[in-house]
């Protein structure tokens, strides 16, 4: 584990000092996160101008699950998006042969090269969210060390969806437009699980686990999610990550490369 710490640590500074001389789109990045921030409170401003609210939802309540959203938007922005969308380019450009030779493994490779400052704004206003909101609730520090548990979980669940959809590119070469695709999923995230209809609610739940990433953290840090969906969240990440190292060395077993 030394040796991969060491490697992340290499792996970040060098991605963020190539990142860093084209400075001029943090700022671009900085105005598209606020832009998207305001989208967002204003659709549910929307909801809640006559009066009306989510099923056991307030504003405030409400404004929690943006914040979470806004988060996820920026751990995504940081982390997930610039590597695992370049699995398919990987692909298609044959240099994934160059990953397979490393004496580390692919998947950390894949999972870890690159990191972008470019999330950093979405972090930032996810948690002015999550903060503010919280002292006007009145919430305690323990709400907030226990809602990482869930947030924790869904970051693993929404990064071994992406990377078990990036490893399909190995049988589907021009596979880009589904990673788009989730991507678009995660938008319904912006709103707690109560908005949508039932069948919304059943797809977001047990196809597509939506509600792992905002509403259920967001509960939690109200102090009212059943320890019951914790332990699915948790049990559910755990078992995705193995089937995404599963899914990946059989994916292999058919890669011919570049050269062959």
């Amino acid at each position: 584990m030394g040796k991969y710490w060491r490697i992340l640590g290499l792996f970040w500074s060098t991605a963020i000092a190539a990142e860093l001389e084209y400075r001029l789109n943090f700022f671009i990045a900085a105005l598209s996160s606020v832009g998207n921030l305001a989208g967002s409170l204003f659709s549910l401003f929307l909801f809640y101008r006559t009066g009306y609210q989510f099923s056991g939802w307030t504003w405030q309540e409400a404004m929690l699950v943006v914040g979470m959203f806004t988060l996820l938007q920026g751990v995504a922005n940081t982390f997930f998006s610039p590597n695992l969308n370049r699995i398919v380019q990987q692909v298609q450009e044959g240099t994934l042969d160059f990953v397979l030779l490393k004496p580390i493994s692919s998947q950390f490779w894949l999972s870890a090269r690159m990191i972008s400052p470019w999330g950093l704004p979405d972090l930032v206003l996810g948690l002015g969210i999550l903060v503010y909101i919280g002292l006007q609730l009145g919430l305690s520090p323990l709400n907030y060390v226990l809602s990482l548990v869930p947030i924790g979980f869904g970051m693993l669940i929404l990064y071994s969806l992406w990377f078990m959809l990036g490893a399909t590119s190995i049988w589907f070469v021009k596979i880009y437009n589904v990673t788009e695709v989730l991507r678009g999923f995660l938008e319904a995230g912006r709103y707690p699980i109560v908005a949508y209809p039932g069948v919304f609610r059943f797809f977001f739940t047990f196809i597509v686990p939506i509600v792992f990433l905002t509403t259920i953290p967001a509960e939690t840090m109200l102090g009212r999610s059943p320890l019951g969906w914790i332990a699915g969240a948790g049990c559910l990440g755990l078992l995705l990550l193995l089937l995404s190292n599963v899914v990946w060395r059989f994916a292999l077993r058919f890669y011919t490369s570049a050269s062959s």
